[in-house]
């Protein structure tokens, strides 16, 4: 059934019970077709997605590396058979779900719209399209700080020691990293839809700066695969920042409220008759 085919009341909100599941299995078959054209395609285009993953690693070897890191030559050591297959399927189904995450966005955007006001569609379509963009700059910055992170990595330990990293423990490093980064940068988003829907408030969150600080640097050193220090600056120091920006979206919200407020109240208010003067007379 295409959209312009769809009953009246789905636009509306009213949808029976058979409906509604009927709708689900028409979002999740497109989202698994969508998934799986999303698989096959990263299928063909592996070894151009490998050498994009595999570049942070090749930008820290030593130029006087040798063997396995020598110059030119930054190669990731197999430790097991199946491994490169293994590391071929996990490559095609992280990048096929970020592919098509736009289209699964999408399909779950259409199954809960009728069940929306106009007011709430508006608002949240906004949301989904500041998270999508949010979680794309989190990616971003992720893949911008891992050629850093392992440079500190692979110094750390000594000159003694030589880092030979396996495809699978590699790649899982940097799926970790791009969510790690990328769920960061959501936190803007919860701590606006929380003053917006009232249980989180602008003067609780300017309270709790201090310990906000805090809690943003545990979160930071938790949710990081590395845990070193470049990294934890690197997604605390953003999520700071979007902690500030939501306090001022607070304020300069609740500042419009209470102007739209008292414009509704001197609008609303009747004309005051000025007082009758000492000695005047009622005809």
């Amino acid at each position: 059934m295409s959209d312009v085919d769809r009953p009246e009341r789905y636009s509306k909100g009213r949808m029976t019970l058979i409906e509604h599941l009927t709708e689900l299995r028409r979002r999740l078959i497109i989202s698994l077709v969508a998934l799986a054209c999303g698989f096959v395609v990263c299928w063909v285009f592996y070894p151009q997605i490998l050498d994009f993953l595999v570049q942070p690693y090749c930008d820290v070897v030593p130029p006087d590396a040798e063997g396995l890191d020598a110059p030119g030559s930054c190669r990731l050591l197999v430790l097991d058979p199946l491994e490169p297959f293994a590391v071929r399927v996990s490559v095609a189904g992280y990048g096929g779900v970020a592919l098509t995450m736009p289209i699964l966005l999408w399909q779950a955007w259409r199954f809960i719209t009728p069940a929306l006001y106009p007011r709430e569609r508006r608002y949240t379509l906004a949301f989904v399209a500041l998270a999508a963009l949010l979680f794309a700059g989190g990616v971003a910055l992720a893949f911008w700080s891992i050629p850093r992170a392992l440079g500190f990595l692979a110094t750390v330990g000594g000159d003694d020691l030589v880092s030979f990293f396996s495809p699978r423990r590699y790649i899982s490093f940097v799926v970790k990293m791009a969510l790690a980064f990328g769920l960061g940068f959501e936190f803007p988003i919860v701590l606006i839809f929380g003053q917006i829907a009232g249980f989180i408030p602008t003067s609780t969150l300017q309270r709790i700066r201090p310990w906000a600080v805090v809690g943003i640097v545990v979160v930071g050193a938790v949710i990081t695969p590395t845990g070193d220090p470049f990294t934890l600056l690197a997604l605390s120091g953003p999520m700071y920042a979007f902690y500030e920006l939501s306090i001022l979206f607070g304020v300069l919200r609740r500042r419009r409220k209470e102007r739209e407020e008292a414009a509704e109240e001197a609008a609303g208010s009747p004309p005051t008759e000025p007082a009758d003067q000492p000695g005047s007379t009622v005809p």
